[in-house]
């Protein structure tokens, strides 16, 4: 049995608000959990992903995470919550304390040794299938094909065949390999949900048959970015061009032209604040706020979205 009934559509992969002093702000949480939850096309948010600055969080934050946007959005939408490990033992550990803040699915993200030393086939699969064991639904989150924590195809179908992976957030930012990716998942097992993170080129990942967006971009733009998706469903690009032609700004003044980074964040968080999304734009060190030109950048996207309110 599933435990969250559907990921097709927008999932914000949502942003973490701080105090002045770098606490969790719990009541700015809770607002922005709730206004993702009245966005059209939203069917879930994912906490603790890497929008929510989660290298910066204690094991104990990420499980008080989610059990803040758990319990504000009980009844509404259901969260996925990172897992974000370096080992087996801890991955279960924080899996176990995510069920019970309230996560009803856990995206699993690669060890992060692996982006320096790799792995063997294997260790993903019995990496996953420990993670399995608490009882959620699982999410794989495929990092970039030039990573060494990148999965081959094989291994994604073979990750499809498991009975506890229900979703695969994309984003290996080369379009050959997310294409063959996308097919072998499908062989694989074509009930299992595909999801692009390609936060910085939408528009050119959702037209590849994917099942909707899992993005940190959506934490800020929730009502833009299920726009360009309702376009591309219905098969209209004249459309999907127009609101990508909006994004693209936004876009460039969040990422530079690259992909997600923690400055970027960062940016993303100003943004936020520009557009009335956040009451705060602060980020935890060494994380750096934006610079003045940065700043003026954020303010003009803002502002040819016709979303600036600061």
């Amino acid at each position: 049995m599933r435990t969250i009934r559907n990921y097709r559509g927008i999932i914000p992969a949502i942003a973490c608000p701080f105090t002045v002093d770098h606490r969790i702000d719990e009541p700015a949480l809770r607002k922005h959990a709730s206004w993702l939850a009245t966005q059209p096309g939203v069917v879930a948010v994912m906490t603790n992903g890497h929008t929510g600055e989660v290298f910066s969080l204690l094991p104990r934050e990420r499980a008080e995470v989610t059990r803040i946007v758990a319990d504000e959005l009980q009844g509404r939408l259901p969260v996925v919550s990172s897992i974000v490990c370096e080992g087996t033992r801890d991955a279960t550990e924080q899996a176990a304390m995510a069920r019970e803040a309230g996560a009803k699915a856990l995206d699993v993200m690669p060890p992060h040794h692996w982006l320096r030393f790799g792995f063997r086939p294997d260790h993903v699969m019995r990496y996953f299938e420990a993670i399995a064991s608490v009882g959620l639904d699982l999410v794989a989150h495929v990092y970039p094909a030039w990573t060494r924590a990148s999965y081959s195809s094989a291994t994604l179908a073979e990750l499809a065949r498991l009975p506890a992976v229900a979703a695969f957030k994309v984003g290996q930012r080369d379009m050959n390999k997310y294409a063959a990716d996308i097919a072998a998942i499908r062989q694989a097992d074509a009930s299992k949900a595909i999801l692009t993170c390609h936060d910085e080129y939408l528009l050119a990942s959702m037209v590849q048959g994917v099942d909707g967006a899992l993005v940190g971009f959506a934490t800020f733009i929730p009502s833009l970015i299920n726009d360009l998706w309702e376009a591309v469903k219905a098969g209209d690009l004249k459309r999907a061009v127009a609101v990508q032609a909006v994004i693209t700004p936004l876009k460039d003044a969040v990422y530079g032209g690259g992909e997600p980074t923690g400055e970027a964040h960062a940016r993303m968080k100003m943004g936020m604040y520009l557009a009335g999304v956040l009451d705060a734009p602060t980020v935890r060190p060494p994380t750096e706020a934006p610079n003045e030109a940065e700043m003026a950048a954020l303010r003009a996207a803002v502002a040819q979205a016709g979303l600036l309110k600061r």
